[in-house]
C-alpha cells in the first residue's frame, strides 16, 4: 500500500522541479460565512490546469530505464491525459492516451497541445481504462492509472504536503471525489501529520460511484449521468486501492446537485477571479452545504482544476 508521510515526501523530492507549488489563498467571502478562516488551494493553476499533473510526474519519474524505453499508455476523461501528455514531453517518454468518445472537446485539445497521441474508445472512463490496459499487455508499455496506483496517489499527496507546510492549523478539508486518488493522497498525508483533520469528500449526485460503494461497504459498478463535474464523473475501477484508502480517510461524504455545482463555480470566478472547472465547483458546493457545522474552523477547499469549456462557462454565467 502507501506509507504516509514518507512516500509523499519521496514523490515530492522527485517531482518538485516539475510541479508548480500553487498558492493557498485566503477567502474573506467564504470565511465570513463560518466566522472562521477558509482557504482555497489553487491547483486550478497547476501545470496543465489540474492536480493530475502531480500524479503523472510522480509516476513517470519513478520509472526505470527499461520501463522508459517501453513507453507508457494511459486513459483519461481529459485532465489526467493532459497531465501525462506534458509529463511525457518533459521527460522524453513516448506514449498514448485513450479517451472516451464523449469527452469534452477542449480537454482533448489540451492533450494534443501538450504533444500526446490520442485514441478514442468507448463512452466511459472505465471502457477507456480497460482498452489502455489491453494495449499495455500487448505492447509492454507501462499502464498509468488515473488513480489506482500507489505512486500516482503519493504524487497527488504532494498537494497536501504543500498545504501543511503553509498552514498546519487545519480543521477540515473539502475535496471532490471521482476515483479517489486526490483525497487518498492529500488526506493520507494530512492525517499522518495531524490525525484529527476532518476530510470531507464531495461528489455530484449525478455521478457518485465512490459514495455509493462506501455506503454499501463494497465496490459497485454503477452508471453515471451527465454532470458539470466531468473531472470526477464515471465509474471506479474494481479492485482500486483508493476504495480502501477512502474508507479509512474520508470522515464525511457530501453529495451536491448540478445547480449547487454551478453556484460553486460562480463563486470561484466572481469572488476569487479564479477560472475553475466543475470538480472544483463541487468542492465549494460541499463546503456551502456543511457551513453551519464549520463555525470558527480553519478550512481548506481544494480547487482541483481549471479546465472548463467556453460553452459550459457561458451557460453557468
Amino acid at each position: 500500500m502507501i506509507s504516509f508521510p514518507k512516500d509523499v515526501e519521496n514523490s515530492f523530492q522527485r517531482s518538485k522541479t516539475y510541479i508548480r507549488n500553487t498558492p493557498l489563498e485566503h477567502s474573506p467571502y467564504l470565511s465570513q460565512m463560518i466566522n472562521g478562516n477558509v482557504y482555497l488551494k489553487l491547483d486550478n493553476i497547476q501545470k496543465t490546469g489540474s492536480f493530475k499533473f502531480r500524479g503523472a510526474v510522480s509516476k513517470m519519474t519513478s520509472l526505470n530505464e527499461k520501463e522508459i524505453a517501453s513507453g507508457v499508455v494511459t486513459a483519461s476523461t481529459g485532465n489526467h491525459g493532459a497531465a501525462c501528455s506534458l509529463a511525457m514531453s518533459l521527460l522524453n517518454i513516448k506514449g498514448k492516451i485513450v479517451v472516451p468518445e464523449n469527452v469534452h472537446k477542449n480537454k482533448v485539445e489540451n492533450i494534443i497541445n501538450f504533444g500526446g497521441e490520442v485514441e478514442y474508445f468507448g463512452n466511459d472512463c472505465i471502457n477507456a481504462e480497460e482498452q489502455a490496459q489491453r494495449i499495455s499487455t500487448k505492447t509492454g508499455a507501462t499502464y498509468i492509472s488515473p488513480y489506482n496506483d500507489p505512486t500516482i496517489v503519493s504524487g497527488q499527496g504532494t498537494l497536501g504536503l504543500e498545504i501543511f507546510n503553509e498552514l498546519n492549523t487545519i480543521d477540515s478539508v473539502f475535496i471532490s471525489v471521482g476515483g479517489g486518488g486526490l483525497i487518498s493522497g492529500v488526506g493520507g498525508y494530512l492525517k499522518s501529520m495531524k490525525k484529527n483533520i476532518n476530510m470531507f469528500g464531495v461528489s455530484p449526485e449525478n455521478s457518485c460511484v465512490m459514495y455509493e460503494s462506501l455506503k454499501a461497504g463494497k465496490q459497485l459498478d454503477l452508471p453515471s449521468e451527465e454532470t458539470l463535474s466531468d473531472g470526477t464523473a464515471g465509474g471506479v475501477e474494481i479492485g482500486s486501492i483508493t476504495f480502501k484508502l477512502c474508507q479509512e480517510i474520508i470522515d464525511e461524504f457530501v453529495l451536491v446537485n448540478e445547480s449547487e455545482i454551478a453556484a460553486g463555480i460562480r463563486i470561484g470566478i466572481k469572488k476569487h477571479h479564479q477560472l475553475i472547472e466543475g470538480a472544483a465547483g463541487t468542492a465549494i458546493a460541499g463546503f456551502l452545504k456543511k457551513k453551519e457545522d464549520l463555525k470558527g474552523q480553519t478550512v481548506v477547499i481544494v480547487m482541483c482544476g481549471g479546465n472548463i469549456s467556453a460553452e459550459v462557462l457561458k451557460s453557468i454565467l
